[in-house]
């Protein structure tokens, strides 16, 4: 079953008398529980595509729909309220608030929705403790390796029980062993959850987890 379609999906920057193309006329599917990697040299469009596919902005022209729903004309509210609802991001950055605690950072999105505090801690600690985390709930990002810190990331993107994880270099920042246990942990919870992951990535090894590869140059699909 598809999960996302977009149908000659472009996007175009202007600055000033500059016009960039970023994508020109992409059109793919991708079906529910793939774990799916986009690969490309840096320019070839990866990121406008996963901003795109993630909401967090619109296509020039071209369509794209998720679950069948058009996104192609969302406005800038309705595309806030699909992404709080539909989509887990990962950031290669890991993205933590570092006065908070791994509990707080992953809670973070529920408090925003409003979900009652019992409910929301008994979801957390479940969490933590199926992505390895256990008994590190107070601990704040500074007391945390890299590796915990994106195991709270990952955790963070799940809370919501997306339909959707998008990951932009999720292993940029750790070193091979971390990485590896990291894409382990991602395709469990896949196999598991049934949740489809979607990366943006130019790591061999997040290449190689990934069940099917997707590859730009120049804003189109090269294979």
């Amino acid at each position: 079953m598809e999960l996302i379609k977009t149908k000659d999906l472009s996007k175009v920057y202007i600055s000033g008398e500059t016009e960039t193309k970023a994508l020109r006329g992409v059109s793919l599917v991708i079906e529910n529980g793939e774990f799916s990697a986009i690969t490309g040299p840096s320019g070839s469009g990866k990121t406008t595509l996963f901003n795109l596919i993630g909401a967090l902005d619109s296509p020039t022209s071209g369509k794209i729909f998720f679950n069948g729903k058009d996104l192609s004309n969302l406005n800038k509210r309705e595309r806030t309220l699909f992404r709080r609802e539909k989509i887990g991001f990962v950031f290669q950055t890991f993205n933590l608030i570092p006065v908070l605690t791994a509990l707080e950072n992953v809670a973070f999105p529920l408090n925003l929705l409003g979900v009652p505090e019992k409910e929301i801690k008994k979801k957390v600690y479940k969490l933590l403790g199926k992505v390895g985390l256990k008994g590190m709930e107070k601990r704040k990002p500074a007391a945390l390796s890299g590796g915990q810190q994106q195991r709270v990331a990952v955790a963070r993107a799940l809370i919501k029980d997306p339909v959707l994880v998008l990951a932009d270099e999720p292993t940029a920042n750790l070193d091979s062993a971390t990485g590896g246990e990291i894409m382990k942990l991602m395709r469990k919870l896949n196999k598991e959850e049934g949740i489809t992951f979607l990366f943006a990535t130019h790591d061999p090894m997040v290449m190689e987890y990934s069940t099917r590869r997707i590859k730009l140059r120049d804003g189109k699909i090269q294979e």
